[in-house]
């Protein structure tokens, strides 16, 4: 069981804002701020964002990715609108993903630092969650 995750960002009063926006559509959010960090949850902060001055020019194949979970297709499609509406590129627009299963509904963004964001819910194509 993960306890939480931690990304990198070279601003992190921008990344601070993109997130706060993002994750809001999922039920997260801002629950803690150090110098340095700050931290999102829906009790507790389970998801991080870690000041790293230094973080060099981001590459797509660089492999970091990290996946939320949403109760919903609208929760994916909220994110995913509000992630591109901010800035973010879109890596894998709202859709079914059959190449997992057959109830894999996700969406794929790049931060602005290059990190890679999923947002899945699982639902019945027949309309249920």
């Amino acid at each position: 069981m993960i306890d939480h995750v931690s990304i990198p960002v070279r601003d992190l009063e921008l990344s601070s804002t993109f997130y706060e926006s993002v994750l809001a559509k999922i039920g997260y959010s801002k629950l803690v701020v150090k110098d340095g960090t700050v931290g999102f949850g829906k009790k507790y902060a389970d998801f991080w964002l870690n000041h790293r001055l230094n973080l060099s020019s981001y590459s797509i194949s660089d492999g970091f990715h990290v996946c939320l979970r949403a109760l919903s297709i609208q929760q994916v499609e909220d994110f995913f609108n509000t992630a591109v509406a901010l800035g973010a590129k879109s890596d894998g627009a709202p859709g079914y993903r059959a190449e997992y299963s057959n109830s894999y509904f996700a969406a794929f963004v790049i931060d602005p630092d290059g990190n890679k964001i999923e947002i899945v819910t699982f639902v019945d194509k027949q309309g249920g969650s």
